[in-house]
């Protein structure tokens, strides 16, 4: 008769002790710290790269376009987020409008705005010529 609640105690305390290990992973994930900032222009080449970032629970694969020294067009491939998603049209959309992979991330989203940003920056990078 002791067998029965000696499993089921046991099986409570491995389940909180589950819950407060997960709990502590995701409130313990610091926000990824953003690499990017204005485009130089002067060194873009024309043509479509590809770039990606993983930080915390997020991970981002971009195709960036850029055509006339100018970043025109910003397609996520992939992007792996829980709450992030929402992120994706207005960073796209902010980084288009200010040439820039450093710009203001969506509110309840930054950690995937920051992925994103990071993304596209590691793309930019591979567009720059010497």
């Amino acid at each position: 008769m002791c067998k029965p609640q000696a499993t089921a105690f046991g099986l409570q305390i491995f389940a909180a002790v589950a819950i407060l290990i997960c709990g502590m992973l995701f409130l313990s994930c610091a926000p990824t710290a953003v690499i990017g900032g204005p485009v130089d222009h002067a060194k873009l080449a024309d043509g479509t790269y590809e770039g990606s970032d993983r930080g915390g629970p997020n991970k981002a694969i971009v195709e960036v376009t850029i055509k006339d020294n100018s970043i025109v067009h910003i397609k996520i491939i992939e992007h792996q987020a829980w709450r992030g998603k929402k992120a994706e049209e207005p960073i796209v959309e902010r980084i288009i409008a200010q040439q820039s992979t450093r710009v203001d991330a969506v509110s309840g989203a930054t950690n995937s705005s920051h992925v994103i940003m990071n993304a596209v920056q590691r793309a930019i990078e591979k567009a720059y010529h010497n």
